[in-house]
């Protein structure tokens, strides 16, 4: 692993995946407060070091998935190029 994982990415892209991110936890079931303990650990998190990944771990690989249909080709890409340096087999990166 090189430092990529551990970069930030440009503040749109991280902006991007954040607001995604909420939107898809929105979707759930809140009854317990699952979706709004997610979203409270992300809505002021500050796009520095690993955030991002940070943010992206949260999902299941069917969630991942979702979230990459949301992202912009920008998006995808520095999510997918952190997932490939953190050591992930190509065949298990949705994005």
């Amino acid at each position: 692993m090189t430092k990529l994982y551990y970069t930030a990415p440009n503040d749109e892209i991280f902006e991007e995946v954040r607001e995604k991110a909420i939107e898809i936890w929105n979707t759930y079931d809140n009854t317990y407060g699952y979706a709004s303990e997610k979203i409270d650990r992300i809505k002021d998190i500050k796009n520095i070091s690993d955030n991002l990944m940070f943010m992206v771990a949260m999902f299941d690989h069917i969630n991942m998935a979702k979230l990459a249909e949301k992202l912009s080709p920008e998006a995808r890409q520095a999510i997918r190029e952190r997932m490939i340096d953190g050591g992930n087999a190509l065949k298990n990166i949705p994005f």
